[in-house]
């Protein structure tokens, strides 16, 4: 009986720990104005997250990323690697890197779930006090 019963929980606390995962398809909004904006997805790589634009849901479908530096500079926003390098910080993941496609600037980025389906994306300069959030939503 005591093994059924720790199979049990070992199975729930495994279930639970499964659904609460950070990759997958995440849908942006902007925290400014409410709008829908893309489909990010979160994939691990080498024990760290990286995010990738895989749909854009405004008008511009076609959107490049006139404001952006270096080698992405005039690319389609769609296909670009936006989030880098996240490493795993207790039950959040930090010390990675965000573009922003709209300005082009790159902030020092932390992820932190709410729940199984909103994530917590925060972009910020020097400390995450400094900076802003975004709540994203797990995309179906």
């Amino acid at each position: 009986m005591k093994k059924s019963i720790a199979l049990l929980v070992f199975m729930l606390c495994s279930f639970g720990a499964f659904s609460q995962s950070f990759t997958g398809k995440w849908k942006t909004i902007d925290d400014k104005t409410g709008e829908e904006k893309s489909i990010v997805e979160i994939y691990e790589q080498n024990g760290k997250l990286y995010g990738k634009v895989i749909e854009i849901l405004t008008a511009n479908k076609d959107a490049k990323c006139e404001k952006c530096k270096g080698n992405n500079k005039g690319k389609p926003i769609k296909g670009m690697v936006i989030i880098k390098d996240l490493e795993k910080d207790d039950d959040a993941y930090s010390d990675g890197t965000i573009i922003d496609p709209n300005s082009g600037k790159e902030y020092k980025c932390a992820m932190e779930l709410d729940g199984s389906n909103q994530l917590e994306v925060r972009g910020y300069i020097g400390i995450q006090a400094l900076g802003r959030s975004q709540t994203w939503v797990r995309a179906n």
